[in-house]
């Protein structure tokens, strides 16, 4: 589906992004996976040669600005072209409010907002220049409904969905969408830290009754990037298996 694409997969080298890159690379993409670690994302890369894909590492710091100028120059000068993005950057520093030190807030706005800000911004000059290109941010339903102990995170995601929105109506023009994915509860390192009391208690409000899987939220951006979703754009596509009906 994705042959002679080129494909950047920020926070790539585990998890819900290594599986995005992973599923570009199966349907013919260059896969560029970006990450903090030059050794995580050279590994993740390898994996992806491995199993038949293309694939790139680059260390990049999605929050300093200069390193992510740097390292779509580098993509840039490489591959000529970037046709589809997927923000996927993210962390968390949960806490209750009045807990919240000011640097896990500054921290996780920084890297969940002002990340994607980044990068979007230096990767639709390139687009803009194509007259054409996808641009899919990986936010969350908490952004959404709110989390009791998330409020830096919320923040984060909830800007996400709005920044989309905006940058969808400046970009349309030239061809080119942007859209949001919001995960619910997916199968991750992060999840699999939850105890399995407050596992039980979030699958009651979960009509699927389990949590969702890297892979599907995977299909989704394939979907947004695709054809198939050309006439959509600045919308946020839910992946929770109903939680947030």
């Amino acid at each position: 589906m994705f042959k002679d694409q080129v494909v950047l997969v920020t926070g790539s080298t585990r998890g819900i992004g290594k599986e995005i890159a992973k599923a570009f690379a199966g349907q013919g993409a260059a896969v560029l996976v970006i990450g903090r670690n030059a050794q995580q994302a050279g590994q993740a890369a390898v994996e992806i040669i491995a199993n038949g894909g293309l694939a790139d590492g680059y260390a990049c710091d999605v929050t300093d600005a200069d390193s992510v100028q740097e390292t779509v120059n580098k993509i840039l000068d490489k591959h000529k072209r970037i046709d589809i993005l997927v923000n996927n950057a993210g962390i968390t520093r949960d806490n209750l409010l009045l807990r919240i030190d000011e640097s896990d807030w500054d921290e996780v706005i920084r890297v969940n907002l002002k990340g994607v800000f980044n990068v979007t911004k230096v990767v639709a000059r390139a687009m803009l220049k194509a007259k054409k290109g996808k641009i899919i941010s990986i936010a969350s339903v908490i952004g959404m409904t709110g989390n009791a102990g998330q409020a830096n995170y919320a923040a984060s995601k909830a800007g996400i969905i709005g920044f989309s929105k905006s940058v969808a109506k400046e970009l349309a023009s030239r061809g080119i969408t942007v859209n949001v994915v919001a995960p619910g509860y997916i199968l991750t390192d992060m999840t699999a830290r939850l105890s399995q009391e407050v596992q039980d208690g979030i699958m009651k409000d979960i009509p699927l009754q389990h949590f969702g899987s890297p892979r599907d939220v995977a299909g989704v951006c394939m979907f947004l990037a695709s054809p198939a979703a050309d006439y959509i754009t600045g919308q946020t596509i839910v992946v929770d298996g109903g939680l947030t009906l």
